[in-house]
């Protein structure tokens, strides 16, 4: 399942350079699916929906830093944990219970954004 970041983040920043995929942001920062991987074209999310991949989105969050889960791959296939998590001195990253996804899964859009 991808990792989330709740309220309780103190904008420290120390997991936005640990983050494999870069998947973590700053508050009120646009993301697309291109930064830090090897994503090119359309890319379709785990919504089913597809976006380019250069595509400037709205940030999931404007106080805190956050995570786009359709980045996020918990670190597999990079590290034994998520690093975020590891580094977080408040221990606000937390699995997101509403995107659960099995290993395999995380290890396939792993493939899928690091061509």
């Amino acid at each position: 399942m991808a990792i989330k970041i709740t309220d309780e983040c103190i904008n420290c920043g120390a997991c936005e350079p640990e983050c494999p995929n870069n998947a973590i942001y700053e508050g009120g920062v646009e993301w697309a699916m291109a930064d830090g991987t090897g994503v090119k074209g359309m890319f379709t999310l785990t919504d089913g929906s597809s976006i380019e991949a250069t595509q400037k989105n709205d940030p999931v969050s404007n106080d805190v830093y956050f995570i786009v889960h359709d980045k996020c791959t918990e670190c597999q296939g990079f590290h034994e944990e998520p690093q975020c998590a590891a580094v977080c001195p408040v221990d606000c990253c937390v699995p997101d219970e509403l995107y659960r996804e099995t290993v395999e899964e995380l290890l396939a859009k792993k493939d899928r954004m690091h061509l």
